[in-house]
């Protein structure tokens, strides 16, 4: 590639990189907020003021797409078959059908409810699987509309933050064993961070079996993109249908290798922290392209279909766990 058209990218990759690393920085001294979402209103408010200059334009969109790949790829760092293996057969069961049941109702109800195709696909994704990673896999294959991706990652960070703030509380009034309430919180918030501010909330034995439980739900996130392909595209051959696009295939060998070739700490991470750098990046350049207007308009509509989706979703999990727990 020339080296004219990476100067002309430059200044849009620089301007992501610095924003992103601010939001990293700042987001432990913000309550309840992620470096994702928080790269993410950085990106929509600079790009709403008029502070986007044009000559980013082309660094940006390229972080917005390429960078969101490579960030995939990364996030089999924080991944092995081990934590699979640790959550038993019952729990495995529980995940892999509620998510295969949240991920058939995404693509039954988002036009029957009203919520644009792409943006409710989105949304039931992320709440189904991992929040801001899932609908960051899926976006990268399903739509160049940077709206519905800004809309579906605001509603499912908003979704999770409730749900970690009432999960506690209604837990505490409802006591379970530790497995059931380990298990339905790590099989329902979207969030990682969401998953450990409720589950510590209860205790560090219960917050220690929420983040496997979750673990291995994000651990499910190839196998529910092929599942949620052929819903999508059943027009399509089976064998398109299992195409894989390079990003997932790295993925796929991330994982693979952190499982079988143990990794020195620091070193692990540090791949985890690039990873976390990319994916912030990706979220300023997405945040760059959403025009508040559209996201208000629409939004609304995604809001109230995510919320459908988590009543779904915990009612699903809890479904199942009577019937494996």
């Amino acid at each position: 590639m020339s080296a004219s058209i990476w100067s002309s990218r430059l200044p849009g990759i620089s301007l992501t990189f610095f924003l992103a690393i601010v939001a990293i920085l700042l987001s432990p001294e913000i309550p309840r907020m992620n470096e994702v979402l928080l790269g993410l209103i950085f990106g929509i408010l600079m790009g709403n003021i008029g502070w986007r200059p044009q000559r980013a334009a082309p660094g940006i969109a390229w972080t917005g797409k390429e960078i969101l790949n490579i960030a995939i790829i990364f996030l089999g760092f924080g991944i092995s078959f081990q934590h699979m293996a640790a959550l038993g057969s019952g729990t495995l069961w529980i995940l892999t059908l509620s998510i295969a049941t949240i991920l058939f109702l995404t693509w039954l109800l988002a036009n029957l409810f009203g919520c644009r195709t792409t943006t409710g696909w989105l949304v039931g994704f992320g709440t189904a699987i991992c929040g801001s990673s899932a609908i960051a896999a899926l976006s990268a294959s399903l739509t160049k509309e940077k709206e519905d991706v800004g809309i579906a990652l605001a509603v499912v960070n908003l979704l999770g933050l409730v749900g970690m703030l009432a999960m506690p509380a209604i837990l505490g009034l409802w006591p379970q064993s530790d497995a059931y309430s380990a298990t339905l919180i790590g099989g329902t918030l979207h969030a990682v961070g969401n998953v450990a501010g409720a589950g510590y909330a209860l205790g560090d034995q219960i917050g220690d079996l929420a983040l496997t439980v979750k673990l291995g739900r994000v651990a499910l996130l190839v196998p529910g993109l092929i599942f949620f392909n052929f819903l999508v595209n059943r027009t399509a051959s089976f064998r398109d249908q299992l195409k894989l696009p390079y990003y997932l295939w790295g993925f796929l060998i991330v994982v693979t290798f952190v499982s079988f070739v143990p990794l020195p700490p620091d070193l692990l991470n540090t791949l985890k922290e690039t990873g976390k750098i990319l994916l912030t990046m990706s979220m300023v350049a997405i945040g760059l392209s959403i025009r508040l207007q559209q996201l208000y308009s629409t939004g609304r509509i995604a809001l109230g279909f995510g919320v459908i989706m988590f009543i779904l979703q915990i009612l699903t999990v809890i479904l199942f766990s009577w019937m494996f727990i």
